[in-house]
């Protein structure tokens, strides 16, 4: 019997072995980004149920998918974390691309905006994407921002609208919107047939023939001829996407010219090129729960660019500073990115790791070019969603999880210590919203510790502060929901009962005009005393510029070992908030001048003289206060537009317009955050149900007089909000 498992173990790690010996042109690594809502989890477990990686549909609702796999996802029905897994394809088709076995790394992502640093950090390290639209309402408000993040990566995308099943799908319309609200060069490469209840298949316009299904159950697509009716949009279609790709083939391009009609190869190759350039965006159309899925996955194999067609990777060497290029190949040193931090309960802390150059085995030492520092990997694991699988080595063009990497984090790059490379990090936005939260009782004290620097580890956007004053810990994120979410992490995964404060928004404080400060720390107790003095200027820099620091100091007023330490005094101080105890920020601060003892001058002394002079400047320079502005979108029936308009507007809302998309009337609008709290609640009252609403960050406005002084005087420092409004 023990020799029966052993066969069976080593038949299972020869298969494995067999399946990851795929040639670098013949992976895809890949992302599903959409809206909510518009259908990325089930068209991920589509693709798993075509790919023989499932053989049960998973459901969203019944809470049985293979990527929504956390139990908050489950109860909720949304995607909280990016799910990254393996599968592979048979391609067997006329295609400008080798017929056979197809490796697709997948990366299912939320659509959530408070969710955002899941989306952002997956791109980062994708070759292509699926942007999956509802085909009821076509481009939402979460589609342009990831639409907008896979821009900034320079991600190729195909473009799936789903849906056209439901009541309400508008294909025409939605094709309207992607080429009108995202501007992209877009074409149908199916149509439809048949909307809402009546839809049974599509028509593809490459082979011009029908694929027709009899039912959602039904695995296989029946090829027929192009139903009559639909046959003079079809030949509309087909022209318009001949004539949008020939510009990418010149082989194409002369057929166009000549009058000619492209074979499929052609027309496919075009296609292709187009799509690896981001020049142009191939559109399918259906309902993703059928074996229409299978039409889209050919198109992943045969439009999506390999690790081999993507240019070679360009850095920065870290010791010389000299630009550096990596090839996408095995042979070359290897480099990779680090894009996602996971624990998990049983192997520990997880690092992602993209491998774009060289090969990673375990138990190597790699160099984190990032913090300068070597770390040794421990162990590597191929991901399954939340399953693992040990392997001895990785290749470039592979995404793996590696275990013992202490060190490394989202944004760090990986490399031979031979050959260092600084790769381009991961950006990731401002929380803009607080919650204070305390230990239930003082057991819980340390573990909670503990527990928010594994989840802050994990998630770029998840903030931690202790508030001086108040001894509270405050949490700060993109949003409640996120908040909500990882409190409800902190108890079931790490045992931790929490009490949290109402949810406080995330103000900023900030200057308006240019003063100067002078700090002088002087304390003389026996023996070496504390001598500490500078002066410095600060003046306002534009929104969103964050903060600078420079030393004008001439002649060694200053000797250069303690500007460091200034900096650090003033960067403190301005974290802490000067007005009302919330960060200053868009600020350049100078040190001009000041003076020093042979003795008694130390880092300390000069740290708190930086701290004194930049709050003496900070009261002189007009102080105020800034506040999150979110981009809200409601959607409302026609009947309840007056009222939710109305409502809106009192909350200080600037109203941007209206537009239709489907039957519902959406709003647009800029609203303070502080106005949003328990507007949901507000809306559903005034609907009867029927309305709802998207928000996402927008930008930093300055607190009106009359509302920032409300806001200082709370904060006990009333002096303040008389002075500087």
């Amino acid at each position: 019997m023990a020799g029966e498992v052993q066969k069976k173990k080593s038949a299972m790690v020869m298969t494995i072995t067999k399946d990851r010996d795929v040639p670098l042109d013949k992976i895809r690594n890949m992302g599903i980004i959409a809206h909510i809502d518009a259908g990325k989890t089930t068209t991920t477990e589509r693709i798993l149920f075509e790919t023989g990686k499932t053989y049960r549909l998973g459901s969203v609702d019944e809470g049985t998918t293979v990527t929504d796999w956390m139990a908050q996802e489950r109860e909720r029905g949304i995607t909280i974390v990016s799910a990254a897994i393996t599968t592979f394809w048979d391609l067997k088709s006329k295609s400008s691309v080798e017929d056979g076995r197809y490796r697709i790394n997948i990366i299912d992502t939320p659509g959530h905006i408070d969710f955002t640093a899941e989306v952002e950090r997956s791109l980062r390290v994708l070759d292509g994407a699926l942007m999956v639209f509802d085909g009821r309402t076509g481009v939402e408000s979460q589609s342009e921002t990831v639409w907008r993040q896979a821009d900034k990566y320079k991600v190729p995308r195909i473009c799936v609208l789903n849906k056209l099943n439901l009541i309400g799908a508008d294909f025409e319309a939605s094709l309207k919107s992607i080429k009108e609200r995202l501007g992209a060069n877009a074409a149908p490469v199916v149509i439809p047939i048949g909307l809402e209840h009546e839809h049974r298949g599509v028509v593809d316009l490459i082979r011009m023939k029908a694929l027709t299904y009899k039912a959602i159950e039904d695995n296989k697509l029946t090829e027929e001829e192009i139903p009559a009716d639909l046959l003079e949009s079809a030949k509309k279609y087909r022209a318009e996407l001949i004539e949008k790709v020939s510009e990418f083939d010149d082989e194409a391009l002369n057929k166009f010219l000549e009058g000619q009609e492209p074979d499929e190869i052609l027309l496919k190759r075009a296609i292709r090129k187009g799509v690896i350039t981001g020049k142009f965006f191939p559109i399918f159309g259906g309902d993703n729960r059928t074996a229409e899925t299978q039409l889209i996955l050919d198109g992943v194999i045969e439009y999506l660019p390999s690790p081999l067609d993507l240019p070679p990777v360009e850095g920065i060497n870290s010791k010389t500073g000299e630009k550096e290029i990596r090839q996408r190949k095995a042979e070359d040193t290897f480099s990779a990115v680090a894009f996602k931090v996971m624990t998990d309960p049983h192997v520990g802390r997880l690092v992602y790791l993209r491998i774009y150059s060289g090969k990673l085995s375990s138990g190597q030492v790699v160099y984190n070019a990032t913090k300068q520092t070597t770390e040794r990997i421990g162990k590597l694991v191929l991901l399954h969603a939340d399953q693992r699988e040990l392997i001895e080595d990785a290749f470039a063009g592979e995404i793996v999880a590696a275990v013992g990497l202490k060190e490394t984090t989202t944004g760090h790059t990986l490399c031979d210590p031979g050959h260092p490379i600084l790769l381009e990090s991961i950006t990731f936005p401002e929380p803009v919203i607080s919650l204070a939260i305390e230990p239930a009782t003082k057991s819980d004290q340390e573990k909670m510790g503990l527990a928010l620097n594994k989840l802050s580890d994990e998630d770029p956007t998840f903030r931690i502060k202790s508030n001086a004053e108040t001894g509270q810990t405050i949490i700060s994120g993109m949003g409640e929901l996120q908040l909500e979410v990882l409190v409800d992490r902190m108890k079931r995964e790490f045992s931790v009962e929490a009490t949290t404060g109402a949810p406080q928004v995330a103000y900023k404080e900030t200057i308006r005009k240019i003063a100067e400060g002078e700090g002088k720390y002087i304390r003389q107790t026996g023996g070496h005393g504390q001598y500490g003095h500078c002066l410095l200027r600060i003046e306002p820099l534009g929104r969103g510029e964050g903060f600078k620091f420079v030393s004008e100091i001439k002649g060694g007023s200053i000797p250069q070992e303690f500007i460091s330490p200034i900096e650090k005094g003033v960067k403190e101080k301005l974290e802490n908030g000067i007005m009302a105890g919330y960060p200053m920020v868009d600020i350049k601060v100078a040190v001009f001048d000041g003076s020093f003892h042979e003795v008694d001058s130390s880092e300390m002394a000069f740290k708190i003289a930086g701290s004194l002079a930049v709050e003496e400047a900070a009261r002189r320079a007009d102080m105020c206060l800034l506040e999150p502005i979110m981009k809200v979108e409601v959607s409302t029936p026609d009947e309840f537009m007056g009222d939710v308009i109305g409502d809106i507007s009192s909350k200080r809302a600037q109203i941007q317009g209206t537009e239709q998309r489907g039957t519902m009337t959406v709003i647009l609008a800029q609203v303070p955050l502080a106005e949003l709290s328990g507007y949901a609640t507000k809306l559903r009252s005034i609907s009867q149900g029927r309305a709802s609403y998207y928000m996402e960050p927008s930008h930093y406005e300055e607190v009106p007089r009359n509302i920032a002084e409300g806001i200082v005087a709370k904060a006990g420092k009333v002096e303040m909000a008389r002075g500087n409004g």
